[in-house]
């Protein structure tokens, strides 16, 4: 009997002991459901975790074997061309696809980079304001920008440096060189890329992270709705 649902006619019909008595078991019948649930979600939880450790291991392994491969590949050009490239990422090819390895870069700064943006900065500040230097002046903004995190993007040092000859100063010179100098980069992740490569040049990545995996075919992840919450951000 679920108490909930009854209408004040029905609740008539039962004395008071047996109203409680349906209550408390309504209760306890709620309570061994949610304790079912948390059972059923903590052995989902240790499938997938399990699942998904053995899928990182292969995922481990196979990084491993594919530089491994190429290593010896890379020494072997090395002494074939008689120098050792410095770069960041090697790209090989065949007839059917390609792939590149490497790693990536996280642009990096010590604190006196700030003392060069204030002193480019204030030479900013004191320039006349005529078309011309208006452009030079949004340029070099634009290069001071940080991202997100509040930092420079490393390759626009380069370009600041380029435009010192523009405005040929001392002290914008001498800032720009202080950010060069408080330039310090970081090697980050080892990568490898991958794709196939079709006869009429089209290519088709190979997926090599679980978010850009889809689901195996015939599958779809019907829990959401299609349509996205009013707060979703794009």
């Amino acid at each position: 009997m679920n108490t909930e649902t009854l209408i004040p006619e029905e609740l008539k019909k039962f004395t008071p002991a047996q109203l409680k008595a349906a209550a408390k078991a309504q209760e306890d019948k709620k309570e061994e459901d949610r304790a079912a649930y948390k059972d059923l979600s903590a052995e989902a939880a240790a499938k997938a975790i399990f699942k998904l450790s053995i899928a990182s291991e292969v995922l481990s392994n196979a990084k491993t074997e594919v530089f491994q491969y190429f290593e010896n590949i890379l020494k072997m050009k090395a002494d074939l061309y008689g120098v050792k490239a410095k770069q960041q990422s090697h790209t090989f090819s065949f007839d059917g696809g390609e792939i590149t390895i490497g790693y990536r870069i996280n642009d990096g700064w010590d604190d006196t980079v700030n003392e060069g943006i204030a002193k480019v900065n204030n030479f900013i500040a004191s320039l006349s304001k005529d078309t011309e230097t208006a452009a030079l002046v949004n340029v070099v903004f634009s290069l001071l920008k940080k991202d997100a995190k509040g930092n420079l993007k490393g390759s626009r040092v380069l370009e600041l440096q380029k435009l010192t000859k523009e405005f040929d100063n001392e002290e914008f010179t001498d800032g720009v060189e202080i950010i060069a100098a408080a330039y310090k980069p970081r090697r980050s992740v080892w990568f490898i890329d991958a794709a196939l490569i079709a006869e009429d040049g089209t290519k088709t990545p190979i997926p090599l992270a679980i978010s850009s995996v889809d689901f195996s075919q015939g599958y779809k992840f019907e829990f959401y709705n299609e349509q996205l919450p009013e707060d979703a951000t794009a």
